[in-house]
């Protein structure tokens, strides 16, 4: 099917895939920039309580459908059969967000059998992450085989981080081999950027907030330094995320419990951070609800998170010699009001509070996916 009346040109599908869910948009060009013809996710996938919704611009639902879900393949065959009934053109191009490209994919590019090679050769530095992808990439090469097909990188936009940032206390010879800060987040970061435009001041703290969370130093709208280290488990405490550690640690858990790599990473990765405080719970509005009936472990996660993303906003006000501006973002950054203040606590001798008419503290929706659509365009006009 070729562009109908909804479609003014070539449509871009976005697929933006995390551990337990899929979200989606389709874009076409409007004026100089990406506009949403329809979005969606399909969350709890492989859960029995799945569920996938596709939604206008306008948040008027067009599908849902609940316990439908085993796998990210499973839930992109269901979206094209969605996006067929809609009547929407097929997509010109696919974007793929990949957290994680390895040392030598850190530019956003078309997706080629070479490309998907260097990703396959990446997966230690990301195994949570890179293999799902590749499966999606794979799945959607055969539903959408007439596309092009592109993949975006979390790390691209922390390209610009000094040797001081970048480089770990480690033997060179570890640098060389790319053991190094990437930092994360990228795609998140760099909307805020292309929202904020020409009011983007010269020092900015961004602090995307979700199931992961990483805080991002900004020098005149790029990455400076960053929370999140070589992979998406280092930074602040996160949901299941244990953040940073005491390497000895890591040490002890390896000599104590005869440990080896695969369940270290389970034990930091899907274990630990919030969910290690608080009984095995990671999800932000109930460990609110717990901490106000009362639930000292639920309030303690909550303090844990809250002052470790306060500490690295302080850090970073050190690096950049002062903030202009600090936004907060991402699921939890966006909606969890309690936590922007615990955040907030302190900072007003930076001249950060949430109450501050002079607005230096901003809550900005991120929009990943537009951002992923506006490289695939680029790329497309290469």
């Amino acid at each position: 099917m070729q562009n109908d009346s909804h479609g003014h040109g070539e449509t871009i599908l976005v697929l933006n895939s995390g551990s337990s869910s899929l979200k989606f948009g389709l874009f076409e060009h409007s004026g100089d920039d990406e506009a949403l013809l329809l979005e969606g996710s399909a969350e709890g996938i492989g859960r029995d309580d799945g569920s996938l919704r596709i939604r206008t611009p306008d948040g008027r639902l067009l599908e849902e459908q609940q316990h439908v879900l085993e796998s990210q393949t499973d839930a992109l065959q269901k979206l094209a059969d969605v996006l067929a009934k809609q009547k929407h053109a097929r997509p010109t191009a696919v974007g793929h967000r990949v957290v994680h490209g390895g040392p030598h994919l850190r530019t956003h590019q078309r997706l080629t059998p070479q490309v998907r090679r260097q990703l396959q050769d990446a997966v230690h530095f990301a195994p949570l992450h890179i293999p799902p992808a590749l499966a999606l990439i794979d799945e959607a090469e055969k539903i959408f085989g007439d596309a092009r097909h592109f993949a975006c990188f979390d790390t691209a936009f922390h390209t610009t981080l000094p040797p001081r940032a970048a480089q770990l206390a480690l033997p060179q010879r570890y640098a060389e081999a790319g053991v190094i800060r990437y930092g994360f987040h990228g795609l998140s970061y760099e909307s805020l950027v292309a929202r904020l435009g020409t009011q983007m001041p010269a020092r900015a703290v961004f602090a995307h907030l979700g199931n992961g969370s990483s805080v991002c130093a900004l020098r005149d709208g790029r990455s400076v330094d960053t929370s999140m280290g070589l992979t998406p488990t280092g930074g602040v405490p996160m949901g299941t995320r244990s953040g940073d550690l005491d390497p000895g640690v890591l040490l002890y858990l390896l000599r104590t419990e005869k440990l080896d790599a695969d369940s270290l990473e389970t034990l930091l990765n899907r274990h630990s951070g919030l969910a290690g405080y608080a009984d095995g719970e990671s999800d932000m509005q109930a460990l609110e609800k717990k901490a106000a009936a009362g639930d000292a472990q639920a309030s303690l996660a909550l303090e844990v998170f809250a002052t470790a993303v306060r500490k690295t906003i302080g850090g970073y006000a050190a690096l950049l010699g002062g903030i202009d501006l600090l936004v907060l973002t991402g699921g939890i950054g966006e909606h969890s009001d309690a936590i922007r203040r615990r955040i907030c606590e302190g900072l007003a001798f930076f001249g950060l509070s949430l109450d501050d008419p002079a607005g230096k503290v901003r809550v900005i929706h991120t929009e990943e996916e537009k951002q992923i659509a506006r490289h695939c365009r680029k790329l497309m006009a290469a």
